[in-house]
């Protein structure tokens, strides 16, 4: 069934929700979670998870602290690739393409929307900087926190981000490695699809 709906669909992000929605039922742990690959401008890779946090006509939603080592190498390339993989559904989903933030409003939306203590452990991290210890961190958190005790307002360096598919690649296990593989590969007049080898 699954290679049947892959090589039938015509649009890849429908068929990436209805990929999601399926494994949001059946993953036990953060099936939207995604490892997200960026580069220098040198191309020196580097790669971590994150968490998906919606699919648009504009792209995939995700949001950082754009100080981090992720954030400045966007700023400095910003073309990055997600790759999301449900090893309960023994399904992949590559993702390529261009880079760009997203309105500071919708930022200040979803900041808000989270707990308290993530607002708080966002608020004071100074991501990918090096940290003198666990205890300063928890010092740090409490201070801010007696500080606002009210809203947490969001660091300006605290962003949304949404990639833009140009390429998506779909990937279902098969028997004896005989995988399928389904490419998309945004044209002037639309998607074209391709059946890679496994």
């Amino acid at each position: 069934m699954d290679a049947i709906e892959a090589a039938t669909a015509m649009d890849p992000v429908s068929l990436f929700r209805a990929w999601m929605t399926e494994a949001e039922a059946r993953e036990p742990n953060d099936p939207n979670a995604a490892a997200l690959a960026t580069a220098t401008p040198e191309g020196a890779p580097s790669v971590r998870m994150v968490l998906l946090k919606g699919v648009d006509e504009r792209g995939f939603a995700f949001y950082t602290n754009s100080e981090s080592r992720k954030g400045v190498e966007l700023a400095a390339n910003p073309r990055a690739a997600m790759c999301f993989h449900w090893k309960s559904l023994r399904r992949q989903v590559r993702v390529e393409g261009a880079v760009s933030e997203l309105p500071a409003l919708e930022a200040d939306v979803y900041f808000h929307s989270r707990s308290r203590g993530s607002q708080l452990g966002a608020a004071v991290s100074r991501q990918s900087q090096e940290l003198e210890s666990r205890e300063a961190l928890e010092e740090m958190v409490r201070e801010y926190a007696a500080r606002h005790e009210g809203e947490i307002p969001r660091p300006e360096r605290w962003k949304g981000y949404v990639l833009w598919p140009e390429r998506m690649e779909f990937w279902i296990n098969g028997e004896e490695r005989l995988h399928d593989r389904f490419l998309f590969v945004r044209g002037d007049g639309g998607w074209v699809k391709s059946r890679l080898f496994p």
